[in-house]
Formats: structure tokens, C-alpha cells, sequence
């Protein structure tokens, strides 16, 4: 890896000099190491930025125990600082779902653990309150992200009010940010007025008094919520909705003396605007600073490449669809094939693409066949509890796109590293349409290492439902097709089912007869994840509140660490 390639992104004061700024426009502090890669949120807000003129220096990974040299040592920025923790969450980077710290961080040179401070956001943007009070400070990312209202705090096992209340920020951008960054930061620049700013699409801001804002969605408040678990579970019901639609509301919820504004996203990003989110300068590699270092996160995802945003899959452990949006927004061919060459023209690529796909691989193109029902859709999912009929499932344009990328010159390999839907292209009786087949052959054959990996997530169906998953008879029926595809092509593709254990509505008893079901015999199992509740999905809501937020009915939750850990161990010592 030739590291030492220029990245024109300044991280210090002497590459600053060397660039020949007297000033800077945003300076951007990050948990994460620096990678100039579209994979990590950093390095594509920044492009996005300097490609409009802005100048942008990033600070990664400051040091908050010391003197503060670090939030120190490029002054104040001419308009705003921005903060994110990183590409993960800082709580689920430094614990496990038993609330043990990890020993390694894939986002830091070497792997070294302890290099950003637990809520990296609100830690980094007190200290940028305090030494520099009247600059404005941006926060986003996924930590603040989910963050933008009261939610349930798994590690300190409380509810939390919006991270605006906690950090101190002027303004969070939500979501994918490159619209509301630039807005914002044009906004700023103009010295436009607050009633003005307000009214940006995708931020949240915390403001005194009470809210005039007519036609407004007006939740309970905080403190309501804290004394009321049914409260916070319609809260959310509510939030939640109005993330999966495509014209939601503004959503107010008081907190203190004041209340916290979240204006609607932006409509979903067309193919144009996805393209130049990806048109940029890129390095696609680590900072020069880490020249010799390793940074895990990097070496997994440095052949990837991203093909579209958003999750319509609505499964009720996730967090996709509530950052990303539900709405599936596609890059074009061309821009996928153009990133491919660039890709392969690299020294250190040796023909295989890691990951080609997104959160859900086979979503890639996949839209309602009649726009206008979607304009007025309220459901979370497209795909529970049944598949929206208005849903175009079809494979043919990711199966042309997956030829097209082949035929590059250099790639060898383009593997499918993302999840994939298999009742995107199956029921129970078999596929769906004539391009299921060739597509489950194709990932098969052709874009596996030799192992397919899926997550049925659970065997039983209670336990499904209160996942928003499907029924386990179709990953029988799955492993039918793909066992006659191994038969008739006269392969040994493996099949790799991964679940979740200890999730709301799981017993013992419901592990342990997953952990026998004969349509997992002759599989060799070994994928399965404790559930962690994190902030602002439906499981976490279920973990707290003991209720269905859909429902407002009671839900068995395993809230003993004992036997939290028991149902995940049973599944290992299984006879």
C-alpha cells in the first residue's frame, strides 16, 4: 500500500502551511483515524465540501485527556466545526452486548483501543464550547444521528434526552449529509438569520420556550417519557413512521425549558445527485500521517464499493433505514464502473473487489412501480408483513450491473460481502420471477468466496414477528433452491445462516429449539450475535419499555445477564 500518496485534506498545522491557507472554513473532528475512502462519512463530507469551495481540515482522533493541544492547534475555523464519533457509534466501538470493553478498535491504527472517549460526540463538542463558545458546532454522524431525540441509553440503562441537550451543539445534521452540510454551511457563510436556518431540511436544533411551528407532529416530552414508558414507546411509534415516509412531518418534543425542532429530510437523492456524491477526489486510502500503520477498518473495506443507500427490509433491530432512509437511492452504472476502473488502476488492487453491494445487497435499482403510492405510503417495511405489491422485486438491473462491473479489465472477483434479501426473490413455493433464479445462481457461482452468508435471524415465528422478519420456512425453502444449484452445477457453495439470541420475545425454551430445528441439520452453525439494544430502533424501545411500540402489548424481555448469555451459549452446546 502506497500510503504516502498526497491527500490535499490538511490534519495538521504543517500541512496547512504547506497548502498555503491563512484561514480555514470547517475544521472536523472525528473519533475515527483519517481515510480519504466514500466509505467513511469523514472523508465524504469533506470532499463534498471542498468540491463547493469550502476549506476543510479534519482533526482525527483527538487526544481529550491532555491539555486540549489537539482542539487547540488549528484555531478557530472562519465558519463552523463539525463532529461526528466516527463510522460506528462510540459505545457499540468500545463495548460488547455484555457490556464488557473491548481490547481493539478496527478504526485506530493498529487496532489500539482507548484512542476516542465514550460519546466521543458530546465529549468533543464540550471542549469545543468551551474553548471556542461562539463558534457554532455541527454535529452528525451515526452517534448523533440516532441520537436526535429521547432514546434509551442500553449502557447506563436509562432514557437520555436528544444529544443537543447533553453536547451543547448549535445544529445536528441527520442522516446521509451532504445536502443539509452544504445548505447549512452556505447558510452559515451568508450570515443568514435563524428564522432562516430553521427551516433547513435534515437538521435538528434545541431552542428555549415553546414551539409555534404549526402543523407540527408534537410529541410527549422528555420528562413525560421518563416517568411513562408507555409514553416513550407512542413516541417512538410515531418517530419511527415518519422516518419511512416520504413527506413526514416536523417532529417537536419539549425538553426542559425549551424543545427540541427536527425538520423533515430531504426527498430521497436521484441517481444524478447519488454520482456526484461519488465523483470526487478520493484517494481511497489512509491518511500519509499513518504511512506503516495498519488501520483494520480500511484493509476490510479498501476493494469495496458502495452501489446505493437506504433499506426498505425494515427489520426492527436496525438501524439502517433510520439513518439512511427507507427509500433505495442507486448510483448509475456508469459511476459504479467508472469507480470499479479507478479501482483496479490502483497498484495495491489485485483483482478482487471485496464488497460489491450496500447495507442490502440486492436492493440495488428496486422502487415502486407506482411512484405515487409511495408518495402517501406509511409502512416501515416493503417486506413485512407480506411484500408490498407495488414493490418492483425484479434482478435484472443487478445482475447487468454485476456483468458490467466484470467485464472491467483487472477484476477478477467481485464478491457480495452485504447482507442479501432472500424474499426479495423467493416465497415459499419458489421465485418469485424469472431473473430469481439466475440472480441467487449468479451470487452463488460467481460472487461468493464459497460461503453465501444470510441472517434468517431466528427459527421461530413469534420470535420472528417481533423482529419484522419472515417466516423460517422460507430459508427452508432457500436452502432447497440452493442446495439443487450445488446439485446441478456440481459445487460446494456453503450456505451460512447467521441469528440473534436474547432478543425481545426470545426465551430459553425459543433457543432452544432453534437450536434443534431439523431444517438446520447438516449446517455447520456458528454465527450468532447477542442482542444489543441501541439507540432508536424498535428492539431497543421493546428492551426498555417491555412493550411493542406497533402494539403497546407486553413483550417478554431477558433482561438477566446470566441467562442472556445462557441462550447464546446454548446455541454452541447444542448436542
Amino acid at each position: 500500500m502506497n500510503s504516502l500518496r498526497e491527500c490535499n485534506i490538511p490534519t495538521s498545522v504543517k500541512e496547512v502551511k504547506k497548502l498555503g491557507w491563512d484561514y480555514i472554513d470547517v475544521i472536523l473532528f472525528s473519533g475515527d483515524a483519517f481515510v480519504d475512502h466514500p466509505s467513511f462519512g469523514t472523508a465524504c463530507i469533506a470532499r463534498w465540501l471542498e468540491k463547493h469551495g469550502y476549506r476543510v481540515a479534519v482533526v482525527p482522533q483527538p487526544n481529550w485527556r491532555d491539555d486540549l493541544r489537539d482542539f487547540r492547534k488549528l484555531g478557530a475555523p472562519r465558519l463552523y466545526f463539525a463532529v461526528c464519533s466516527g463510522a460506528m457509534d462510540s459505545m457499540v466501538n468500545h463495548y460488547t452486548a455484555g457490556k464488557r470493553l473491548r481490547h481493539d478498535d478496527a478504526y485506530t491504527p493498529e487496532g489500539k483501543s482507548g484512542q476516542r472517549p465514550d460519546r466521543a460526540v458530546t465529549v468533543y463538542t464540550r471542549i469545543l464550547k468551551q474553548l471556542w463558545p461562539e463558534v457554532p458546532v455541527v454535529i452528525g454522524g451515526v452517534e448523533a444521528s440516532l441520537r436526535r431525540l429521547t432514546h434509551y441509553d442500553y449502557w447506563d440503562d436509562c432514557l437520555m434526552p436528544s444529544i443537543l441537550v447533553d453536547s451543547g451543539a448549535d445544529w445536528l445534521c441527520y442522516g446521509m449529509g451532504e445536502r443539509p452540510m452544504l445548505e447549512l454551511t452556505k447558510a452559515i457563510e451568508a450570515g443568514r438569520n435563524l428564522h432562516q436556518m430553521e427551516r433547513i431540511p435534515q437538521v435538528a436544533f434545541l431552542r428555549k420556550g415553546r414551539c409555534k411551528l404549526e402543523g407540527a407532529l408534537v410529541l410527549h416530552s422528555f420528562e413525560t417519557c421518563r416517568k411513562d414508558r408507555k409514553a416513550f414507546a407512542e413516541n417512538f411509534h410515531e418517530i419511527e413512521t415518519h422516518a419511512n415516509m416520504l413527506h413526514p412531518q416536523t417532529i417537536v418534543e419539549a425538553v426542559g425549558d425549551g424543545y427540541v425542532q427536527v425538520n423533515p429530510p430531504y426527498p430521497p437523492a436521484t441517481t444524478e445527485e447519488m454520482d456526484s456524491f461519488w465523483d470526487l477526489p478520493f484517494t481511497k486510502l489512509p491518511h500519509p500521517r499513518y504511512a506503516g500503520k495498519r488501520i483494520p477498518a480500511y484493509d476490510m473495506i479498501k476493494d469495496s464499493i458502495i452501489t446505493h443507500r437506504g433499506c426498505f427490509g425494515g427489520c426492527n433491530f436496525c438501524t439502517i433505514a433510520a439513518h439512511q432512509g427507507k427509500f433505495i437511492q442507486s448510483r448509475s452504472e456508469e459511476s459504479i464502473v467508472a469507480e470499479v476502473r479507478r479501482l483496479a488502476a490502483m497498484p495495491e488492487f489485485h483483482g478482487n473487489i471485496s464488497d460489491l453491494g450496500a447495507p442490502t445487497a440486492n436492493m440495488y435499482g428496486m422502487h415502486g412501480t407506482d411512484p405515487s403510492r409511495c408518495e402517501v405510503c406509511r409502512r416501515k417495511s416493503c417486506l413485512y408483513p407480506a411484500p408490498c405489491r407495488n414493490l418492483d422485486r425484479s434482478h435484472e438491473r443487478v445482475l447487468r450491473m454485476y456483468d458490467k462491473v466484470m467485464a472491467v479489465k483487472g477484476v477478477k472477483h467481485a464478491y457480495i460481502g452485504s447482507g442479501v434479501r432472500y424474499d426479495l426473490f423467493l416465497d415459499e413455493k419458489g421465485f418469485i420471477d424469472d431473473s430469481g433464479k439466475p440472480y441467487l445462481k449468479s451470487l452463488m457461482l460467481e460472487h461468493t468466496s464459497g460461503r453465501l452468508k444470510v441472517a434468517p435471524e431466528h427459527t421461530e415465528d413469534k420470535v420472528l414477528g417481533y423482529m419484522a422478519k419472515p417466516s423460517f420456512k422460507l430459508f427452508e425453502r432457500l436452502r432447497t433452491e440452493f442446495d439443487a444449484i450445488n446439485r446441478e452445477n456440481g459445487t460446494h457453495t456453503e450456505l451460512v445462516p447467521y441469528f440473534i439470541s436474547s432478543h425481545p420475545g426470545c426465551t430459553f425454551q425459543d433457543m432452544e429449539r432453534l437450536a434443534h430445528n431439523p431444517g438446520l441439520k447438516g449446517i455447520w452453525m456458528d454465527q450468532v450475535q447477542d442482542f444489543t439494544p441501541t439507540p432508536m430502533t424498535t428492539s431497543s424501545v421493546m428492551f426498555y419499555t417491555g412493550l411493542d411500540p406497533r402494539t403497546l402489548k407486553p413483550v417478554f424481555v431477558e433482561r438477566d445477564p446470566d441467562r442472556k448469555k445462557a441462550q447464546k451459549q446454548l446455541f454452541f452446546n447444542k448436542k
